[in-house]
């Protein structure tokens, strides 16, 4: 097998948990914001969520995005993060978290 010529996908998204480690408070709402903050100047489609974050677009900028994430917590004086990610990317059709949460509303609307 040629590593090398084997390439990313096009496209992805992430669903995401940046935790920040061995600070003074439970709270992780100003670190959160620091993400949102760098996911907003990244131009990338975003979503905000209560666990998280799903973030969209061509995988090298996707994970670019993650990586200055964490260098944002950490600048902020976070010396650990961790991050959980699910990635998901697909070949036959190009479709938006949005698009797929509202393919299962539809299903349930339709009482299906």
């Amino acid at each position: 097998m040629d590593y090398q010529s084997i390439e990313s996908p096009a496209s992805c998204y992430v669903d995401f948990c940046l935790v920040p480690l061995g600070t003074s408070s439970a709270s992780v709402a100003t670190e959160v914001a620091e993400v949102q903050k760098v996911l907003k100047a990244s131009g990338l489609k975003y979503t905000l969520h209560s666990a998280g974050t799903t973030v969209e677009g061509p995988w090298d900028e996707v994970m670019k995005a993650v990586g200055k994430a964490h260098t944002a917590v950490h600048k902020s004086g976070v010396v650990r993060v961790q991050t959980a990610m699910r990635v998901g990317s697909r070949t036959d059709k190009t479709q938006t978290a949005e698009e797929k949460v509202k393919r299962v509303e539809d299903i349930l609307a339709s009482g299906k």
